[in-house]
């Protein structure tokens, strides 16, 4: 118990995936302008990390080892990735339809966000079990979650200030997703 506790709040703050690990960076910074799309984003990105962390351990660990075919992993793991992509595409679509508007293009770009594939790579690389491979996903994508719902939140009060004309739009946003990763820098004291 003590480990998996120590897993989530590494994944979710120490090695924040966005902030530390600068993984995922597209979502982070395309859907970042309003707090309501930026938490779309960030359950969408909680649901596919962790599901495809779920998935792509028991694939692993019943499928590509017992065939001795785990040079296959990426390959594999890209495909589980897009289709639980396609399912959380048809469902936002169907039942949530101003949220998949919003979202716009950035939702099929889950997909290739390397965020969720390098979690799943990371699960194999560490030889976590399933278990501990879905609590990582699942803390890495709630670290994912907090990092865009601070962006998005700095940046609707950054609507309001008056910023130099040299920094407006994305010189802005960059200089504040650096100062949100020095100070992500101090939670390295946690663990």
């Amino acid at each position: 118990m003590k480990d998996l506790l120590i897993i989530m709040i590494g994944s979710s703050l120490v090695s924040n995936v966005v902030l530390s690990q600068f993984l995922g960076l597209c979502p982070f910074l395309g859907v970042s302008k309003k707090t309501n799309t930026a938490a779309g984003m960030g359950i969408a990105v909680v649901f596919v990390i962790t599901l495809a962390s779920a998935v792509t351990g028991v694939i692993y660990k019943y499928v590509l080892e017992v065939f001795d075919i785990t040079y296959l992993q990426t390959i594999v793991f890209i495909l589980v990735i897009a289709a639980l992509v396609q399912f959380v595409e048809m469902f936002l679509k169907k039942f949530m339809p101003s949220l998949y508007q919003s979202l716009g293009v950035y939702l099929p770009l889950i997909t290739t966000n390397c965020a969720v594939l390098g979690v799943a790579l990371v699960n194999v690389q560490k030889k976590y079990d399933i278990l501990t491979g879905i609590v990582n996903g699942f803390a890495t994508a709630v670290g994912f979650t907090i990092a865009i719902l601070i962006l998005a939140g700095i940046r609707e009060k950054m609507e309001y200030n008056d910023i130099p004309e040299s920094f407006k739009g994305m010189p802005i946003v960059l200089v504040t997703a650096g100062l949100m990763a020095i100070a992500f820098c101090g939670f390295s004291g946690l663990l």
